[in-house]
């Protein structure tokens, strides 16, 4: 039998990040000029293990009709107070790291992310950058990404809000 341990403290490192622990949901809006626009409802998770980092899951269903449509999962570092990083693994064959700017006033938390590293399976669509821009503001997360792919250049592709579960 094994028995239950008891809640680690999250680590010192991360604790500029601490305010996106728990679950999110919400909805959100995406479009690029290969796809028709649609809409989507989403749940990320950030949760840690006492080490520094958080962990991340991310989880999209068609608003539509509640069909699945994307994951995402990997970690988020504070390497320093005034830097992010993302590392994030896509079911579709894609790895993502991006780089940021972290800046926390008046309750506020954003986090600024330029892709550094793209790595594609040999089967995966052409993604060649990614940024993000989140900001958390209490029980709310507002986030846009942008994707450069299929010979578009960086442009707009999803838009959410998101609210503390």
């Amino acid at each position: 039998m094994v028995e239950p341990q008891p809640p680690v403290a999250p680590h010192p490192d991360i604790a500029p990040l601490a305010p996106l622990l728990g679950t999110w949901r919400g909805n959100g809006q995406g479009e690029y000029p290969t796809i028709q626009p649609f809409g989507y409802l989403e749940e990320i998770r950030f949760g840690h293990l006492g080490r520094p980092f958080l962990t991340y899951r991310q989880r999209t269903r068609a608003a539509d009709n509640g069909r699945p449509m994307h994951a995402e999962t990997g970690y988020l570092r504070c390497p320093r107070p005034d830097r992010v990083e993302l590392i994030l693994a896509h079911p579709t064959g894609i790895t993502e790291i991006c780089e940021g700017a972290l800046t926390l006033a008046d309750d506020e938390l954003r986090m600024e992310f330029e892709s550094t590293s793209i790595g594609r399976s040999g089967t995966a669509k052409l993604v060649t950058a990614l940024g993000r821009s989140i900001r958390q503001t209490g029980d709310t997360i507002d986030y846009t990404l942008r994707m450069a792919a299929v010979g578009e250049p960086l442009q707009h592709h999803l838009a959410a809000s998101l609210r503390r579960a």
